[in-house]
């Protein structure tokens, strides 16, 4: 039977931590438990849950800086920033749900990391409970066993497994006073991606470029920019001239901002069937998207064409979808990408893990951090590619 632990502050998080290492419980970290779905799961002796260290520690406005509390959920540091005139410039699947630890354990970025930077570029501070119950702070006390590491890169996409992120500090930014979006329907991928290329490469710094296919539909390319007026007045102009340039049709613009956030949500809408992730270079979005959209499992296709991350909905039949999401990985590994299971139904689980078994790249050192952080093995058994 799995102990849940609500800790109610930092100090009583590390005292959890420690004891679970003394005693070798394994322990599972949750903030809201938006993205229990990523990495392989396994049962736990301990469930921590970080709710209660939750609130906004600081933020100076003239700074561009805050500071919050591990378990905060995102919305809440959302409104703070708003009623300052500011934003995190990350819109992260789960936005409404997630918690600021959970965004930056799943590295979860959305649609304007190429804009802005990710999870990675706008973090600059965090506080971090160790395994052997150490509060840890990034540039700040040097700790045993991980003294020289970067914690503020390495607990990015940890998943929970070097430890619990009790506070974080990002840069933030003035809300932009204008915005303007556009949408279009192109014939075929080519052209869909080559508009977007387009986009990608010009002088105006488009803050969403995100391309679109359903079964049976065409393909939709769907643009945001966001900046001061002249700057959107630009960024307007160029999305229209690439459509035109690569004979896409425009649609009304009046919903774009809205489709945008149902597109960056596809990992919290497809609970059945298996959603790939492939991380791509962007000259090899085309041909990935093409054989995605042929597959017979195939349902939605949703690329961050900025940023060369394309997620594939697969549905159906066990057997097309698992059958489909080999096809992806190997597809992703063709090309010089990589690709990962991000989410499968249950039913898939035992057919399908969610790391791709022929992409060693950087276990190694992973194992080492691993090993380095967390050397009695507690934290998140198996969750990540190295267990």
């Amino acid at each position: 039977m799995t102990t849940r632990l609500e800790p109610a502050d930092a100090d009583e998080c590390a005292r959890a931590l420690a004891g679970a290492s003394a005693e070798r419980r394994s322990m599972r970290i949750a903030g809201a438990l938006s993205k229990a779905y990523l990495g392989e799961l396994r049962a736990t002796d301990v469930e921590l849950r970080t709710v209660r260290i939750a609130g906004v520690v600081d933020h100076v406005p003239a700074d561009l800086t805050i500071t919050v509390a591990g378990g905060t959920p995102f919305a809440e540091m959302a409104a703070a920033l708003a009623r300052a005139g500011q934003f995190l410039p990350l819109d992260p699947p789960h936005a409404d749900r997630a918690t600021i630890g959970g965004v930056i354990a799943a590295n979860s970025n959305g649609f304007w990391r190429s804009r802005y930077g990710g999870v990675r570029d706008l973090l600059i501070g965090t506080r971090l409970a160790l395994a052997d119950g150490t509060l840890a702070r990034a540039g700040g006390r040097v700790v045993k066993n991980v003294a020289g590491y970067d914690l503020d890169k390495l607990v990015v996409g940890s998943l929970g497994t070097l430890g619990v992120i009790v506070e974080a500090t990002f840069k933030v930014l003035p809300i932009p006073a204008a915005s303007a979006g556009l949408s279009a329907t192109f014939a075929r991928a080519g052209e869909a991606f080559a508009a977007a290329d387009a986009l990608v490469r010009g002088a105006s710094r488009q803050e969403a470029i995100v391309i679109e296919r359903r079964s049976g539909a065409a393909w939709r390319l769907h643009v945001g920019a966001r900046g001061d007026r002249p700057t959107v007045a630009r960024a307007k102009s160029d999305a229209a001239r690439a459509v035109a340039d690569l004979r896409g049709s425009a649609e009304p613009a009046d919903d774009v901002a809205s489709r945008l956030v149902a597109l960056r949500e596809l990992p919290a809408a497809a609970i059945d069937g298996a959603l790939v992730r492939a991380a791509l270079p962007l000259a090899a979005q085309t041909a990935f998207a093409e054989s995605a959209a042929d597959l017979d499992a195939f349902t939605t296709l949703v690329a961050d064409a900025a940023s060369g991350i394309v997620r594939v909905h697969l549905r159906g039949d066990d057997d097309a979808v698992a059958t489909g999401a080999v096809a992806l990985l190997m597809a992703a590994r063709a090309v010089g990408g990589s690709g990962r299971v991000e989410r499968r139904a249950e039913s898939l689980r035992e057919r399908i893990g969610a790391w791709d078994p022929a992409e060693p790249r950087g276990h190694f050192l992973m194992k080492r951090l691993k090993d380095a952080f967390d050397p009695a093995g507690v934290l998140e058994p198996g969750r990540s590619a190295v267990g």
